[in-house]
């Protein structure tokens, strides 16, 4: 592996590490906080948090960890082979299918859908209990993915 392909395996390892770590946050200890409180002010909560998360800091670690893992699958497919380049390949993929592409097909509609009811309503009430539980479920899912492709890269520098 060259200088370059180890950088860029590491830089993608710690990506996937750091996002899963957030993630993780929600599943373990933020989401049920949420849960806790009256409907109106889990709904606002959230709906806050929604907004503040679309920043360069978050964005840039989020997406730039699932290109990173695009180009790591190229420089795998091209330049290596054996256990190291399919560690590279799969710790991408976890990253890329498990952690991203869950929050576009999965997360990101939900929250979507919980910037449209209102904290107050009777709607945004019975829309929480859902938003709860199916949220929540898919951050598990790709908290778990992000900590499996951290894993598969890390491994892959050995």
């Amino acid at each position: 592996m060259t200088g370059l392909g180890f950088a860029l395996t590491l830089a993608c390892a710690l990506g996937s590490g750091l996002i899963a770590g957030v993630f993780f946050g929600f599943s373990s200890f933020v989401m049920g906080a949420l849960g806790r409180l009256p409907p109106a002010h889990g709904i606002a909560a959230m709906q806050v948090i929604n907004v503040v998360v679309i920043n360069p800091v978050f964005l840039g670690a989020f997406v730039g960890t699932a290109i990173l893992g695009g180009v790591l699958i190229v420089v795998a497919l091209l330049a290596s082979s054996g256990s190291t380049a399919l560690a590279r390949i799969v710790g991408s993929l976890l990253y890329i299918a498990g952690t991203f592409g869950v929050t576009m097909m999965f997360n990101v509609p939900l929250n979507d859908a919980l910037m449209r009811v209102a904290p107050e309503s009777a709607e945004g009430a019975s829309f929480w209990a859902h938003y709860l539980a199916r949220w929540t479920m898919w951050n598990h899912v790709r908290t778990a993915a992000g900590l499996l492709a951290a894993a598969a890269l890390t491994l892959s520098l050995c």
